[in-house]
């Protein structure tokens, strides 16, 4: 289950990150900001799991 976690944290840093990099380049505000979220979001997810696995080692 954790391993699936992290990868969908891994795609959502992803998704963002493109979504940024493509609205940055078309000057699409609206795209660049939902990519800025979905990174963050990715990160986010990617900090709980990192919690639990340092919660899972002690």
């Amino acid at each position: 289950m954790a391993a699936d976690e992290k990868a969908q944290a891994k795609g959502e840093q992803a998704k963002g990150k493109a979504k940024k990099v493509v609205g940055g380049a078309a000057g699409n505000e609206s795209l660049k900001g939902k990519g800025h979220a979905d990174e963050s979001k990715g990160d986010l997810r990617a900090a709980k799991e990192k919690a639990k696995d340092a919660i899972k080692s002690k």
